[in-house]
């Protein structure tokens, strides 16, 4: 792999497990909405939180190990690595809001309410931190050219 995807790939990673701990914290923990799966009964849906967290938390490690990496090489790019991390956390947060919530019907943002600001909300969240991400992968492109 080359120097610009690893900090890609390491922004990335630390971008869904940023995400990932914010909705499971958030929402999963303090707020007591939802959990990752809500088919079934609440020890299911805290076990599902459980691996859930799991895997944001070894997507975080994996992050900062790479990135440890690039810093120890001399090959770590803030704005390549930060327009990797906005991406992914956007992405992360418009596949739940869209496919977990509308698609599977996993589980919602929160029940027994109208659901339309907070669809609204999420999705436009999740949009302007893969616009903020793109623009930094795509000015980091022409920076490297340059």
């Amino acid at each position: 792999m080359t120097s610009r995807s690893n900090n890609i790939l390491s922004g990335a990673l630390l971008g869904l497990g940023i995400a990932a701990f914010a909705d499971e914290t958030i929402f999963h923990q303090l707020l007591h909405w939802h959990h990752f799966y809500d088919k079934s009964t609440p020890a299911v849906g805290l076990i599902s939180d459980g691996l859930f967290h799991a895997v944001s938390f070894f997507a975080t490690v994996a992050s900062l190990y790479l990135l440890s990496t690039l810093r120890r090489r001399g090959d770590f790019h803030p704005r390549t690595w930060w327009g990797g991390l906005l991406t992914m956390a956007g992405v992360f947060q418009l596949y739940d809001g869209t496919v977990q919530h509308k698609v599977m019907g996993l589980h919602q943002i929160r029940y027994d309410v109208d659901l339309t600001a907070y669809d609204w909300t999420w999705n436009i969240i999740a949009a302007l931190l893969i616009a903020a991400g793109v623009a930094l992968l795509a000015r980091s492109r022409v920076a490297v050219r340059a």
